[in-house]
C-alpha cells in the first residue's frame, strides 16, 4: 500500500439484501472499525434484510445502517431510532455513493 492511500479517507458500503447478508455486513463493519477506527462505513439493508434490520437490534452498529424506503413501503413497515431512512430507493443510493467514491462490498 502506498503512503497516498493510507491517508485517503476510508468511505465503505456493505451491502445487506438478506438476514445473513445482514449479518456479515455487521461482523465486516465492527471489523473495520476496529482496524481503521476513523472509517466511514454504511449498512445499507433492502429486501429481506430491512425485516431483520427492524426486528435484530445491534446497539453498536444500528446507527451506521440505512435502511431503503421501498422496503419499508412494501412490507407495510416503519423504520425504528437510530436506523437511518435512505432518501431513495437503495439501488439508486448505492450508486449515487460509489460515484462519491465510496467503495461497494456485497455482503
Amino acid at each position: 500500500m502506498t503512503q497516498d492511500t493510507q491517508h485517503q479517507e476510508l468511505k465503505v458500503i456493505l451491502h445487506a439484501p438478506t438476514p445473513a447478508a445482514l449479518e456479515r455486513a455487521r461482523n465486516n463493519a465492527a471489523n473495520l472499525r476496529r482496524e481503521v477506527p476513523e472509517a466511514d462505513v454504511r449498512i445499507i439493508v433492502n429486501a429481506q434484510a430491512v425485516a431483520e434490520a427492524l426486528d435484530v437490534a445491534h446497539p453498536d452498529l444500528d446507527a451506521l445502517t440505512w435502511v431503503c424506503p421501498n422496503t419499508l413501503a412494501r412490507t407495510n413497515r416503519k423504520n425504528r431510532a437510530p436506523l437511518r431512512l435512505l432518501d431513495g430507493a437503495a439501488v439508486l443510493e448505492i450508486a449515487r455513493l460509489q460515484q462519491g467514491g465510496w467503495g461497494y462490498i456485497r455482503s
